[in-house]
């Protein structure tokens, strides 16, 4: 099948049945081979998943090598949020696609993503009209909470880690998303890396290994 986002995929080794589906969105200038690098540990304790890594529906507008989620050249908040709608739309999709060809239920799909990856797997996973596995967010927030709260639907379980020496997406932004969802009775937990900046590193990708591991 072809689907609606160009796509790297990871599929499990010596033709193991598919029983779930970790789709990995990465960052803003990024491409769906940057973060499928995370399957490369993963995958060794779940044998039975496949790794779906889109690129994002837009060149990016400073990187024309890599892919965009949404623009950000424009510093305008109602500008973003309808760029953010495309992507809530396309992503939607894309999704739709993956659980049919892999005959999978939401329960059996964990959302993830990297910086503008993870902003828009909690906009589309928060407001689904089923709950996925879990959400896995790293270096990412809240794009529009008032967006959001007004779309949540199911409870869901989240995970976001952040790195306290992050230049890009500032930790505060952790902060301000666990007391939004805690708020919104959402089931996060958060973890905070010391000296960590702006990517993901081995002890990020172990945490989240762990918790996926618990629930799919």
């Amino acid at each position: 099948m072809t689907f609606c986002l160009d796509t790297t995929i990871i599929k499990p080794e010596n033709n193991a049945d598919i029983k779930s589906a970790i789709i990995l969105l990465h960052g803003y200038g990024g491409d769906g081979k940057d973060i499928s690098m995370l399957s490369l540990n993963w995958k060794r304790h779940l044998p039975n998943t496949i790794f779906i890594c889109p690129n994002g529906h837009e060149k990016c507008s400073i990187n024309p090598s890599g892919y965009q989620w949404f623009d950000l050249s424009v510093d305008d908040k109602s500008y973003i949020s309808e760029e953010v709608k495309k992507s809530e739309k396309k992503l939607n999709q894309f999704i739709n696609e993956i659980k049919n060809e892999f005959k999978l239920e939401n329960k059996k799909v964990c959302l993830s993503g990297f910086s503008q990856g993870c902003m828009m797997s909690l906009n589309v996973g928060l407001t689904a009209n089923e709950e996925y596995c879990c959400i896995v967010g790293f270096s990412g927030k809240i794009i529009d909470k008032n967006h959001l709260k007004v779309k949540m639907n199911a409870l869901h379980n989240v995970l976001m880690i952040h790195g306290d020496a992050d230049e890009i997406v500032t930790p505060n932004f952790l902060l301000e998303a666990k007391d939004f969802l805690i708020r919104n009775n959402v089931n996060i937990e958060t973890h905070l890396l010391k000296g960590c900046g702006h990517h993901i590193p081995i002890e990020a990708s172990s945490i989240a290994l762990s918790y996926i591991l618990k629930r799919i």
